[in-house]
């Protein structure tokens, strides 16, 4: 038999899947060749990318009229493998609204879970998956038995996203069942913060500053270098903590994974929790007066100086261009 039925919950912000799905999406096809993605809303705008990234069916639930998706989306998934298909493997981004949604459908068809994924491999009937423990540390493999579908959720940039699986997905409802009380509670309103430039997770210079800034003012040449870069600035979680920026520039094990061309850490020390988040990046720079600096362990390209004066000095350079 093998697997082969294979589901993606899909993710879309103004009309577009997600990096995060997409990465899903060309994993998820080169298991099986039976890849659908379910995603809330009509799906229509996003079928044309899903299906680009090897969604052939897109299951949507049409407007949710404000219910939390994880109620909604759940319940709308029981419905479809009530109907009938049942996919072998349901894979989830790690995210708030991902971990929502598998944690609601893990109760409702009573299946465990395996989150916080790097990698997924299919052998015959077997799906295993690879967890980091220890801050990356170690890895460790568990296989799923008994009855699919087997639910996994994955680590943002776990995967490389690739377009080229062909024409858009074919577009299928999969209405939202009367929810009850559960249904109850809806989106009044949603927050999202304002930027400029590239995503943090997305682009592909990333300059981050740690605690070895100073203090919180002194991040403004992190900005600056990073806007020079065209990149997106980042940040330790010590930083984050004491409040210097928010926590949406967060890099690490409790934030965001990134895996830029170029990343910069600018008075960082390279605690592994931090280490975590960035190490696939393909060049590394680290700036830290202290030579013994764990970051200078993982770093292609390591200086050793004060980031008051190094910062200062590359911005002028790359100004002066």
């Amino acid at each position: 038999m093998g697997i082969d039925n294979i589901w993606v919950f899909a993710q879309a912000a103004d009309g577009a899947p997600t990096t995060g799905t997409l990465e899903l999406l060309t994993k998820a096809r080169s298991l099986g060749s039976n890849v659908s993605a379910f995603i809330a809303g009509d799906g229509t705008a996003e079928a044309s990318a899903l299906g680009d990234h090897g969604a052939a069916k897109v299951y949507a639930t049409g407007d949710l009229g404000g219910v939390l998706p994880g109620v909604a989306v759940s319940s709308a998934m029981k419905t479809v493998i009530d109907g009938g298909d049942t996919p072998d493997l349901i894979m989830f981004p790690q995210s708030y609204e991902g971990r929502d949604v598998m944690s609601r459908l893990s109760v409702k068809l009573d299946r465990t879970v395996l989150t916080n994924s790097t990698e997924v491999s299919v052998d015959g009937d077997s799906v295993t998956v690879q967890t980091p423990i220890f801050g990356g540390a170690k890895l460790v493999n568990s296989t799923f038995t008994g009855e699919v579908p087997h639910l996994a959720a994955f680590r943002p940039k776990s995967f490389a996203a690739e377009a080229g699986a062909g024409a858009a997905g074919e577009v299928v409802s999969a209405p939202v069942p009367d929810l009850g009380s559960t249904g109850g509670a809806t989106v009044t309103a949603v927050h999202v913060e304002e930027t400029s430039g590239p995503k943090l997770d997305e682009a592909a210079v990333v300059v981050a500053g740690g605690r070895g800034i100073g203090e919180a003012e002194k991040f403004e040449m992190v900005e600056n270098l990073a806007k020079l870069l065209k990149g997106a600035p980042g940040a330790s979680r010590a930083i984050v903590d004491a409040g210097w920026v928010p926590y949406s520039y967060q890099v690490g094990q409790t934030g965001k994974v990134v895996k830029p061309t170029v990343y910069i850490a600018a008075g960082i020390s390279g605690a592994t929790q931090h280490m975590v988040g960035m190490k696939g990046a393909k060049n590394i720079i680290a700036i830290n007066k202290d030579q013994e600096a764990p970051i200078f362990g993982i770093a292609d390209l390591g200086i050793v100086g004060d980031v008051h004066k190094v910062l200062p000095q590359l911005i002028a350079a790359l100004e002066s261009r």
